[in-house]
């Protein structure tokens, strides 16, 4: 299989239009554009019935109390977990691209709903965790949400967009699903997959 992604290059940094912030001189951070980028796909196997398509970051702190803290730093070696950015499963198997800012082309408050779509569902991503608490963006984030990793963070963040080839027309998911319920179900029925990788930062330093 083969994706491409024409907004960046492979391993390459990622424009601010596609992310949900960007850095400011007085505040560290603004809020993006956010659009998602356009994500185009090929070469299916054989017997393909449907795609899915996943955006994770793999660099985000385990620990959050530095994270965004004046004077203190996220240490490069902390140990990183995953973060979702963007689940779409039961994309049609004649579709070949999501077009720029078909999914998201603005920061939407309390998040984006998830479900059904032209070109897949949708299941929530993990801003929805992020926010909760959070009097004025709490909610379920359902598709994309670019990058916004911390202002401090000492390492520069990635971001992993993988699209899957799948036996199945459906992965019968529906509600707030997420990224680790998409990948659970996938288990046992890949045919194929490729990846796209970008990077991001805020900290000025790197």
């Amino acid at each position: 299989m083969k994706i491409h992604i024409e907004s960046f290059n492979d391993h390459e940094p990622i424009p601010g239009e596609f992310a949900f912030c960007v850095p400011d001189e007085k505040t560290h951070v603004t809020l993006s554009s956010n659009r998602n980028p356009k994500v185009t796909w090929g070469d299916a196997p054989a017997g393909t019935k449907s795609f899915a398509l996943i955006c994770h970051d793999p660099d985000v702190p385990s620990v959050g109390d530095n994270v965004n803290q004046e004077g203190k730093t996220v240490a490069y070696d902390l140990p990183r977990v995953d973060f979702f950015h963007w689940v779409v499963v039961d994309i049609p198997a004649d579709r070949t691209e999501i077009a720029e800012g078909e999914d998201s082309s603005a920061v939407t408050a309390r998040g984006k709903e998830p479900g059904k779509k032209a070109y897949g569902i949708t299941g929530i991503n993990d801003y929805t965790g992020w926010f909760k608490g959070d009097a004025d963006m709490e909610g379920f984030y359902g598709g994309y949400d670019g990058p916004c990793p911390p202002w401090n963070d000492c390492l520069i963040h990635r971001y992993v967009f993988t699209i899957y080839a799948l036996s199945v027309e459906s992965l019968e998911l529906e509600g707030n699903f997420n990224g680790h319920d998409a990948l659970s179900k996938m288990e046992g029925l890949i045919l194929g997959r490729a990846s796209w990788s970008g990077t991001y930062t805020l900290n000025s330093n790197l």
